[in-house]
């Protein structure tokens, strides 16, 4: 398991690995899979703002609820972007080899915990933030 994983991450970090991988596709998909990485790294920042957000500014909830609301967006932005280079290699291996593209649950994963914070937040806020 640790191995699988120390090798996947030598991969983000030495591109020419995956491309020395089967044939080089159509620049247009490879193009299209950066965007999409570019994509995740803005969502990533956006959580990151989001939680550095409402730690600064949403003084009037809690000191525990805003830490804990901030502390979950910034996961989430760490989160977002490890996984962000890691489906773009990955991708880029699987278009490389004729593959299909891989799949996964972060995408749901991602919306339903910004959606569970989202209420968390929105019910604090409704409920005066329980103090400071």
């Amino acid at each position: 398991m640790i191995k699988r994983v120390l090798a996947a991450v030598q991969l983000w970090f030495s591109p020419r690995r995956a491309q020395a991988e089967g044939t080089t596709p159509d620049y247009r998909f490879s193009l299209a899979n950066e965007r999409t990485f570019l994509a995740w790294l803005r969502t990533a920042l956006a959580l990151v703002a989001g939680g550095i957000a409402v730690d600064q500014f949403l003084t009037e909830l809690g000191r525990a609820m805003r830490t804990g609301i901030a502390l979950a967006l910034l996961a989430g932005g760490a989160l977002c972007a490890v996984r962000a280079v890691n489906h773009w290699v990955r991708c880029e291996r699987a278009m490389r080899r004729g593959e299909d593209l891989p799949v996964g649950r972060f995408p749901a994963l991602l919306a339903v915990g910004t959606a569970v914070a989202a209420v968390v937040l929105v019910v604090s806020v409704v409920l005066g933030g329980g103090g400071r």
